[in-house]
């Protein structure tokens, strides 16, 4: 067995975990500006650059109620011990970002990183080290805490952006119904608005998901508790996914400004405002949602709003498979990941 120092571990956590912040950017910052390109409104460089800006600014300034409920999902000492299980949960969900973005699956970061802080924590420590919430639920309080508020919010999230998204189509349709063509100008022009707020709720909410890891894997190393992240690491997580947002996931791009539905302006407007009343909702309450999750169920909205048998619905299927697998499958990568350095690696 060979013997590192927690550092080590500590500095190797920080580096995967930014990669995971990057494979994010590639994976939801594509999902924010997707139909946006795609029917028009913007170029790809003037939408991604706007996207990674605004981003950047809701990683910063976006609060740390759901950084916390990330950090809160585990019951285990503050100790060294806590590193390399926190190495594995981040290594695992970036290994399965990584594939579904080459396969340009619109997989979920946020999915991929609670089932690899599950598969490490089982293999490690045992089930009772997770906070699933179950016992909170049914208390007296009743309260949605642990991986039940967790799942309950990547669940929930899309189905109530369908709706609104559905809801705000009819809606738009009904009163447009006699509006000239040429209302598509304004319509471009005003979702850069809309864009720009979807692209700092995206940022405030998903970028907090691996800010929650950091202050933990920095509690775990020091031995002392972490009120809130220090500026360094939100500022480190924003720039790189900031830079993830640069690179743009082309494939996911074309999923889902294409795939799913033929996205004309009030299309894409509809679902970008559905998306964003339902991120930032979300934050506000603390909840971790994935991005592409809701802009999935706004697409599907708004497609079955306009018109029902024009949706692909065999790409929606291939996407609600890769949503139930992720889980699942990167909680046995972490696991794997955990025992292989468990078995080579003496963290002191």
């Amino acid at each position: 067995m060979i013997t590192v120092s927690a550092t080590i571990i500590l500095v190797s956590v920080i580096l995967i975990g930014l990669v995971f912040a990057l494979t994010n950017g590639l994976h939801d910052a594509s999902s924010v500006v997707a139909t946006f390109i795609n029917c028009g409104a913007a170029s790809p460089k003037q939408a991604i650059a706007m996207a990674s800006v605004f981003g950047l600014v809701g990683a910063v300034l976006g609060g740390n109620l759901v950084a916390d409920a990330i950090s809160e999902l585990i019951n285990l000492p503050t100790d060294t011990a806590l590193l390399t299980i926190i190495f594995a949960a981040i290594f695992g969900a970036t290994l399965w970002n990584l594939i579904t973005w080459k396969l340009g699956l619109p997989s979920s970061s946020t999915h991929a990183l609670i089932g690899g802080i599950i598969g490490a924590v089982i293999v490690s420590s045992g089930v009772d080290n997770i906070v699933w919430g179950w016992s909170q639920l049914i208390g007296e309080n009743h309260e949605v805490t642990g991986i039940v508020k967790v799942i309950a919010a990547l669940f929930l999230s899309p189905v109530i952006g369908f709706v609104i998204a559905f809801l705000l189509e009819k809606l738009s349709k009904l009163l447009l119904r006699n509006a000239r063509i040429s209302i598509n100008r304004r319509i471009n022009q005003l979702q850069w608005i809309i864009v720009a707020g979807l692209s700092y709720s995206h940022g405030s909410n998903d970028t907090q998901k691996i800010i929650g890891i950091f202050t933990l894997a920095l509690a775990a190393w020091s031995g002392t508790a972490i009120e809130a992240a220090p500026l360094w690491v939100r500022g480190s997580g924003g720039l790189v996914m900031f830079m993830g947002t640069l690179l743009g996931g082309w494939s996911i791009m074309k999923t889902l400004g294409r795939g799913i539905f033929d996205i004309k302006p009030l299309h894409s407007l509809n679902s970008q405002l559905s998306s964003v009343t339902s991120i930032l909702g979300a934050t506000l309450v603390g909840a971790p949602v994935s991005t592409t999750h809701v802009v999935v169920g706004g697409i599907m909205g708004v497609g079955a709003g306009d018109e029902y048998k024009m949706v692909h619905w065999g790409i929606v299927k291939e996407i609600l498979v890769a949503w139930c697998i992720t889980i699942p499958l990167s909680a046995v990568v972490s696991a794997l990941i955990y025992t292989i350095t468990a078995i080579i690696f003496k963290v002191v």
